[in-house]
């Protein structure tokens, strides 16, 4: 295992606002890095530790009844998943499935020392909540995206976020993919996406897509 000084927390400092408790987290946690599309939460399992992202990013999403999947909302530098600390403290299994959207680097902080943390210390109480406040307005989007805009929106807001967590205009990705983030058939996502290119929205490559 590498020290935690080759590590950057830098996002996680600007987030805590407390140089004590960055070095209790360190402290109580341990460092792990994940490859691209590898699962570091699986639904349906119990949850043993908080990630919290150093690098690179998380996508989390949720599997329906009818086993589509739905993205929820990206875990960037310095973030953490709210619903694997609420989840986690009151012994639940995961609702949520989190997949590293690229290679990342996440300190996982055993459960039942996050939950002494929410004694100690009142910076980790005020990081929560506002942690929380972020992905409950996400989600808000998410369920406005769902019951009200039409997919070919939707399609283009999901590209659109994809394109400004990578910082690149180019999203490398498959029209399979999409659909399952969306929820929906591959064939009408490639519809779609060929329509958005005939408007000049996009460009289609093999297994990219550009943004205008």
């Amino acid at each position: 295992m590498e020290p935690l000084s080759n590590y950057d927390f830098e996002d996680l400092s600007k987030q805590l606002k407390s140089p004590e408790m960055l070095d209790k987290i360190t402290a109580l946690g341990s460092v792990r890095t994940f490859r691209k599309n590898e699962a570091i939460l699986n639904e349906e399992a119990y949850i043993r530790s908080i990630p919290i992202v150093l690098s690179g990013s998380i996508k989390v999403m949720q599997t329906d009844n009818d086993y589509r999947e739905l993205f929820l909302y990206y875990i960037h530098p310095g973030e953490t998943c709210i619903m694997s600390f609420l989840g986690g403290i009151h012994s639940e299994k995961s609702k949520v499935k989190a997949i590293a959207e690229e290679t990342c680097e996440v300190l996982l902080i055993p459960i039942e020392n996050a939950a002494k943390l929410v004694k100690e210390f009142p910076e980790w109480v005020e990081y929560i909540f506002r942690i929380y406040h972020k992905r409950f307005e996400e989600l808000l989007e998410v369920v406005n995206e769902v019951s009200f805009k039409k997919m070919d929106a939707r399609l283009l807001q999901l590209l659109r976020k994809k394109s400004e967590n990578a910082g690149s205009n180019e999203v490398r990705i498959t029209h399979e993919q999409l659909a399952n983030e969306l929820g929906t058939a591959r064939v009408v996502v490639s519809r779609l996406l060929k329509q958005m290119e005939k408007e000049q929205l996009i460009e289609l490559g093999r297994n990219r897509i550009t943004l205008m």
